[in-house]
């Protein structure tokens, strides 16, 4: 009989690892991952998200004044690619857990190197790395959590958290541009040195410019039917100064771009540069 019970068992056991792997069942809150490229790396974040479902969240089933595992299940886990500031303090690179004191005007944002905690389970207040308190936006009913990057810009992000009426931005600041510029530097001496690149990144920062012309002209050497770069060397001639010069490479793209998808584009840039 125990012989029978045993096999029924494993029996049992077979069957529902077999199901496990051939069939997903809905979860209660299903897990999300994000990843997102920012700055020189990228921002990834693993979640899980529960939903309203006709309850009253913050203040009742999430207490204000208490830690939230901010989520469901186990630890919501935030990992940086690089060093950021979040509002001017300085967080290293690595993986954390993320957790949150919610109130009705304000939120505590806390980053705790300890990853492995289910919930709250293992908590430990000394592991804090970093905590700040951020104001607590109301929205419209957002069904689902969720944590998104937003407002993305060369070295600013916001990571928001948003459920139920809350809505939490957590700036993310990163101090990027000397390692970008040495990554440039160090680049350029090595085997195909990215011109065009390095001509882009300091059209957009408006710095070395002179510089910037000499990589277009280097590009355009490699590259001579890309007119793309020549649109770059057109603007960046318009911030030397030199508008003539500029009018004139707008025209080479211009018409480079004939017969292309790009055609509109570029006659449009020629238009506007002309004025």
């Amino acid at each position: 009989m125990k012989k029978i019970s045993l096999a029924l068992a494993m029996g049992l056991l077979v069957a529902t690892s077999s199901f496990a792997q051939e069939f997903k069942m809905p979860a209660p809150s299903p897990t999300a991952t994000l990843s997102q490229d920012f700055s020189t790396s990228k921002i990834d974040i693993s979640y899980s998200r529960p939903s309203v479902k006709g309850r009253k969240i913050f203040g009742d089933i999430v207490p204000f004044g208490q830690e939230w595992r901010t989520g469901a299940n186990g630890a919501t886990k935030v990992t940086f690619g690089e060093d950021v500031f979040i509002t001017g303090k300085l967080l290293k690179a690595g993986t954390y857990s993320l957790y949150t004191i919610p109130g009705k005007e304000s939120w505590e944002v806390i980053f705790n190197e300890s990853t492995e905690n289910w919930g709250l389970s293992g908590y430990d207040k000394k592991k804090n790395v970093l905590s700040v308190k951020l104001p607590a936006m109301q929205t419209n009913v957002i069904e689902t959590f969720s944590i998104t990057v937003e407002d993305i810009t060369k070295n600013t992000c916001n990571i928001v958290l948003a459920w139920e009426k809350a809505r939490v931005a957590i700036p993310v600041k990163v101090e990027n541009e000397a390692r970008i510029e040495a990554y440039i530097e160090k680049s350029l001496k090595g085997e195909n040195p990215p011109y065009m690149v390095a001509a882009k990144y300091y059209l957009e920062q408006g710095k070395n410019l002179n510089e910037a012309l000499g990589y277009t002209d280097k590009a355009i050497q490699a590259n001579p039917k890309a007119f793309y770069i020549h649109w770059m060397k057109a603007q960046i001639l318009e911030k030397l100064g030199k508008k003539k010069e500029a009018i004139a490479e707008a025209k080479v793209a211009a018409d480079g771009a004939k017969g292309s998808p790009y055609e509109a584009e570029y006659a449009n840039n020629y238009k506007e540069i002309s004025k």
